[in-house]
């Protein structure tokens, strides 16, 4: 299987809603690691790596967020894996 990584932009209702925490969930349940982040823009940055397919369903889940959130658009850069060893919240 490829590793590969992403960074994700995602805007909308996204930040107070328990995005991160949702979002670090689903990274663990799909085997990825990377974190999630708050930007002073009002958007949520996550970065993740592992299986391609793994990845490829974190972004679709991304494009819906979790219940409490409202994601107006995400943005995805492809990018190199670099082995980190877990999913944090930043």
């Amino acid at each position: 299987m490829s590793q590969a990584a992403f960074k994700g932009y995602i805007s909308g209702m996204v930040q107070g809603v328990g995005f991160r925490f949702h979002t670090m969930q689903k990274a663990q349940q799909l085997y990825l690691t990377g974190y999630a982040e708050n930007l002073a823009d009002g958007r949520v940055c996550v970065y993740a790596e592992g299986e391609m397919n793994h990845l490829q369903n974190l972004v679709d889940w991304l494009e819906e967020g979790p219940p409490s959130a409202n994601v107006s658009s995400i943005t995805v850069e492809w990018q190199d894996y670099t082995g980190m060893n877990d999913f944090t919240i930043r």
